[in-house]
């Protein structure tokens, strides 16, 4: 049986799900309720769903740390960065013109079992508190694995455990993710039975789930 123990010094993100927290905290997306047809159509007028470009980095640890989260710009000009080299795919939406959240595609995950089975995974999807409940980290997920179909067939995700993901676990069993069947990590390494871990972002499970789309036989 796993000890688990809840670290005091870990600062839960509240409603929230974190797609992968291995590598980056993920941040607070959108609760399981949809919004209405109205809401949505007029959220559907603003949103836009775009790459991120070079103005982004700045803007967007901005906006984070108004919040009280820290998030270096040196996070985001290294997506670039890995961007450019086509490691990792990201996209920004914005609302009205203004930065609401984002999502990232890593075509080279850390996580040993998606290496092995050449799996890419989704992560750090965020989106601002002022902006959940909209849709918007539904259609970051969406865009998401709809990019992954168009050259594999599988996509993986990585889910915390404690408190700050519950809305994250249920969304993702709902879209149709699944346990990969390899137990749980802690900062990237198996979790043996009877191991003492802290309840904190880096005790992660890792999802996949198999895409309806056909992939191509395009390299990321």
């Amino acid at each position: 049986m796993v000890q688990l123990t809840h670290s005091s010094d870990v600062e839960l993100p509240g409603f929230e799900f974190l797609t992968n927290v291995r590598v980056v905290r993920n941040a607070a997306v959108d609760s399981l309720e949809s919004p209405g047809i109205q809401e949505h159509q007029a959220m559907s007028d603003t949103v836009q769903i775009r790459a991120l470009c070079e103005s982004d980095p700045e803007t967007i640890s901005r906006a984070f740390r108004t919040i009280g989260w820290g998030k270096p710009v040196a996070q985001y000009q290294r997506y670039l960065a890995e961007q450019e080299a086509g490691s990792r795919t990201c996209q920004v939406a914005t609302v009205a013109g203004q930065f609401a959240g984002y999502v990232t595609v890593n075509w080279n995950p850390p996580y040993s079992a998606f290496v092995e089975l050449d799996i890419p995974e989704i992560q750090d999807l965020n989106v601002i508190p002022e902006f959940r409940r909209q849709g918007i980290g539904t259609r970051l997920l969406d865009w998401a694995e709809k990019e992954i179909a168009l050259r594999f067939g599988i996509a993986g995700i990585g889910v915390g455990l404690h408190p700050g993901y519950n809305a994250a676990q249920r969304l993702y069993v709902k879209r149709g993710y699944v346990p990969d069947g390899r137990g749980v990590t802690y900062r990237d390494r198996y979790v043996e039975e009877g191991m003492p871990v802290v309840m904190d972002d880096d005790l992660v499970l890792h999802l996949t789930k198999r895409l309806t789309h056909e992939p191509s036989d395009a390299g990321p």
